[in-house]
């Protein structure tokens, strides 16, 4: 419910376009985004509501392709074989413990899965990709999206703070932000300048996120075994393809390295607009939906790899 419910429908949408093109400039970072969005959503309203998802979706897929021009291949292989293990060891443990305590807090079994497979692995992806192998319901799937989505929103905030607390590295940023946030999106944005001036948590965090998200398709597999569920097709993240491809050519192509930066820049405000959005589409609703036992769970479950993957990190230094 918003706050000012009798807000002009002019209003409405001259204020969001014009927070929404501030959101593009370089004066607003990630975080202050999603806020404005979210207190936007709650004051004036979201004048363009019915198409906050379909929009959300395509500026993120195109900015973490244009990401990917600025990103250096060699890099990126590099660290896709030091997180081989690190990865397989932190899904499979998530999901052992997502499952157990979904079943202690006695959750909907289904729900349960959907949440720890999220967290596992690439938050709305992952759970795109299993729920019609196990044939969930939309009750089922929008309470485990909703729950992931309002902890991904809480990540973007909070775990620059925690780095600069903790004096993570910018390399043992971008990895803790990659294992232990669920979205793209939200590993991007709370990677994104975490020391001014400078992108290498930014290239390690996006570049291993990625990488992460391939394992939906063996999880897509596996849950098809186990669920009995044979005949689904495996959706596999598009983008991602493009991503890899976008830095093949930003890594090989050095003349056209000035234009590739350019977007790569671009992208970066794009993936900023889509925080905007992401924080403009909560609504008390959402919240509402989740109820408080799946919360609890992702909650928990989102703890543990939090720390799983700090320890790790410091385990490998």
């Amino acid at each position: 419910m918003q706050l000012f419910s009798k807000v002009p429908d002019s209003v409405s949408k001259g204020v969001f376009i014009v927070v929404a093109m501030l959101c593009l400039s370089p004066w607003i970072s990630p975080p202050i985004a999603l806020l404005l969005g979210f207190l936007l959503s709650q004051t004036t309203g979201h004048p363009f509501i019915k198409y906050n998802g379909k929009a959300t979706q395509w500026l993120l897929k195109n900015a973490v392709v244009g990401l990917g021009f600025g990103m250096n291949l060699n890099q990126a292989l590099a660290a896709g074989k030091e997180g081989f293990v690190v990865t397989l060891f932190s899904i499979c443990s998530t999901l052992l413990t997502g499952i157990l305590v979904g079943r202690l807090l006695k959750v909907e079994s289904k729900t349960s899965y959907l949440i720890a497979s999220g967290t596992a692995i690439c938050g709305g992806s992952a759970i795109a990709a299993v729920a019609p192998i196990i044939k969930a319901e939309e009750k089922q799937i929008s309470v485990s999206l909703a729950a992931l989505f309002l902890l991904n929103s809480l990540a973007l905030l909070l775990f620059p703070i925690l780095g600069h607390w903790l004096n993570l590295s910018e390399h043992d940023f971008g990895w803790w932000c990659a294992i232990a946030i669920h979205d793209t999106s939200s590993v991007v944005g709370a990677s994104t300048n975490y020391i001014a001036g400078s992108n290498i948590a930014n290239q390690i965090a996006t570049t291993v996120k990625l990488e992460r998200a391939l394992w939906i398709i063996p999880l897509s597999f596996a849950t098809a075994f186990f669920y009995k569920s044979s005949g689904k097709a495996v959706k596999i993240p598009y983008f991602i393809g493009l991503f890899v491809l976008a830095m093949l050519v930003g890594t090989y192509f050095k003349a056209y390295e000035p234009f590739f930066h350019g977007i790569a820049y671009v992208a970066k405000r794009g993936l900023t607009l889509t925080l905007f959005l992401i924080g403009a589409g909560i609504s008390t609703s959402t919240i509402k939906t989740v109820g408080f036992r799946p919360l609890v769970q992702a909650v928990i479950v989102w703890v543990f790899i939090s720390v799983l993957a700090l320890a790790i990190i410091e385990l490998i230094n």
